[in-house]
């Protein structure tokens, strides 16, 4: 491992497992991949889709859409993605409908009031 490798490793990151779309250079398929971790310069992702050291890709992050990227190593079905440029990983982790506050945190998602059911009249049975 070389120092710059050793470096990159002392960044931040978020374990985690969402399921992201995940889009190889030059294909027009969208590949399903577990997102299990996540900082502002990558993440490293896992799935049954073939990819290369330095292949270009574009990964689907909730909340701040197609992300581009390279594949910056590979082992088995699991590899590491460098971002193209730096993103907030906490607007990727937020829940797709929550709105960011002024000071990072955020708000719950408001629950829909449940319908009343009408199920008629009892009866004995």
């Amino acid at each position: 491992m070389n120092l710059g490798e050793h470096e990159n490793r002392q960044i931040a990151r978020d374990s985690l497992f969402v399921l992201v779309a995940l889009r190889l250079d030059g294909q027009h398929t969208d590949y399903r991949v577990k997102m299990r971790n996540l900082s502002t310069g990558g993440m490293m992702a896992e799935g049954p889709v073939q990819v290369t050291r330095g292949s270009a890709v574009w990964v689907d992050l909730r909340n701040i859409g197609w992300t581009e990227g390279s594949v910056a190593w590979v082992q088995d079905s699991r590899f590491g993605i460098a971002f193209s440029k730096e993103i907030d990983p906490k607007r990727a982790r937020a829940a797709a409908d929550a709105q960011p506050l002024p000071d990072g945190f955020i708000l719950p998602r408001q629950k829909k009031a449940a319908k009343p059911r009408n199920e008629g009249p009892l009866r004995k049975v």
